[in-house]
């Protein structure tokens, strides 16, 4: 029963990183596309929107998706796709799109906004260093709970 009380917390603290990890990835590679000096214009060949949650007492996410396509300086084509850009872009739109030479597949259509990301990550590190640390402070609070009571009972 004791094991319970250390493996939830810990299997959440590993879905928390793994999460802080691909928000910050993604930032790294948002941050290299607007430094790399590299941009093309690319055309918005779909627009869709996903809907998470919902169900019962919850309320409904909908994230709205973009499909580009661009040509790169060396001629490719690339296609990607990316979510939570803005509502005004419709399908048959061009974009200036942001891109680096050795992943054009991780462009981004996004406007540079480095101070906005800076703080956006701020906030998500923040919120997941909390999380983490109630996490760990639970497990120290089970732990020493366990150990009195271990001692109380002969």
């Amino acid at each position: 029963m004791e094991a319970f009380f250390y493996a939830v917390p810990a299997l959440m603290i590993a879905v928390a990183l793994a999460a802080l990890i691909a928000v910050l990835r993604r930032a790294r590679q948002i941050s290299g596309a607007w430094n790399s000096g590299l941009t093309a214009e690319a055309r918005c060949l779909n627009t869709y929107t996903t809907t998470s949650g919902g169900g019962g007492d919850t309320s409904a996410t909908t994230t709205l998706h973009h499909v580009y396509e661009f040509t790169t300086r060396e001629g490719r084509a690339v296609r990607f796709e990316e979510h939570n850009g803005p509502g005004t872009i419709v399908t048959g739109d061009i974009v200036t799109v942001r891109y680096t030479a050795e992943h054009p597949e991780r462009a981004t259509a996004k406007p540079p906004r480095p101070g906005r990301l800076l703080a956006e990550q701020g906030c998500v590190l923040a919120f997941f260093g909390v999380f983490i640390a109630f996490c760990l402070f639970f497990m120290l609070v089970v732990h020493v709970g366990f150990s009195a009571a271990n001692e109380v009972m002969p």
